[in-house]
């Protein structure tokens, strides 16, 4: 392991790294508002899982393989691009549909529940190429060869990058629960918000669709 200022350093860029927005955040965001603040947490620990996924390839020299492989490489980019601009789309046609609902009177859909946004953010994660590629380019250079075993130590490092990131997730998920809340008689506020969330996945997914392969 690093020594203490090494891994203060570590500590402070994954925390950097955490709060910055990107799919996780984001799906997360999109789905507290849309079913309150149960969904967003369970979707936190679905990012958190999806980024494990990466780390125990990574740790095992898979992420490497993949990202070395131009083909496997933007399969997955495409397939995680997919996704995100699916449940985006999906998240600004629910919010306008549930809105219209509400302006009519019409009951409103059911939430998808914790178990469903669990399962769809460990999706969200695990199918970004640019996580992987993240963790073999950052976390390596906080393993200390002479220290013990390289796998495990970057499993470590890895873990405490993905704990921060699922922190970071469900601080998000308790902010726009309260948002919710507050909103809860401003019902185009939600709406808005819900749509906002969704666009931001899609932007997302377009720009993952553009991401080119790191070097090699």
């Amino acid at each position: 392991m690093p020594d203490l200022s090494q891994l203060a350093l570590y500590l402070a860029a994954a925390l950097l790294l955490a709060i910055t927005p990107g799919p996780g955040i984001f799906y997360v965001a999109a789905r507290t508002l849309a079913g309150g603040r149960a969904e967003g947490v369970a979707s936190s620990f679905g990012t958190g899982l999806g980024g494990m996924v990466h780390v125990m390839a990574g740790s095992l020299g898979v992420s490497a393989i993949v990202l070395a492989s131009a083909e496997l490489f933007t399969a997955l980019k495409l397939v995680g691009s997919a996704y995100l601009v699916w449940i985006g789309l999906r998240t600004i046609q629910a919010a306008r549909r549930e809105g219209l609902a509400a302006l009519s009177g019409a009951p409103a859909a059911p939430p998808v529940g914790p178990r469903r946004a669990f399962r769809e953010g460990v999706l969200v994660e695990a199918l970004n190429p640019k996580t992987a590629a993240f963790f073999l380019a950052f976390v390596p250079q906080f393993v200390d060869p002479h220290q013990g075993s390289v796998a495990l130590q970057f499993v470590v490092l890895g873990f405490v990058s993905v704990a921060l990131n699922t922190l970071a997730d469900t601080v998000v998920a308790f902010a726009a629960g309260g948002i919710r809340q507050g909103a809860a008689a401003r019902p185009t506020l939600v709406r808005r918000l819900r749509e906002g969330s969704g666009a931001g996945m899609i932007a997302l997914g377009i720009g993952l669709a553009l991401a080119k392969r790191p070097a090699t």
